[in-house]
């Protein structure tokens, strides 16, 4: 149970961290421009802070339900 308690303020902590990220990100995106590097290169940051951000939320999930 204490590892458990552990990794979810783990979690918890790097899901904080990644949020903010991903709000930075998704301010200072502003769509995909034809042909532009530096619009794509800021979705595919978006894009991954959202992924971890996905993941993280439904690992939380996950050890919740097994208490």
């Amino acid at each position: 149970m204490m590892i458990d308690e552990k990794k979810l303020k783990d979690l918890q902590e790097k899901l904080a961290k990644y949020r903010a990220e991903l709000a930075i990100k998704k301010r200072n995106f502003r769509g995909i421009k034809h042909e532009d590097s530096l619009s794509e290169m800021r979705y595919t940051e978006y894009r991954v802070y959202q992924d971890m951000v996905d993941g993280l939320e439904k690992e939380i999930a996950k050890i919740k339900r097994q208490k």
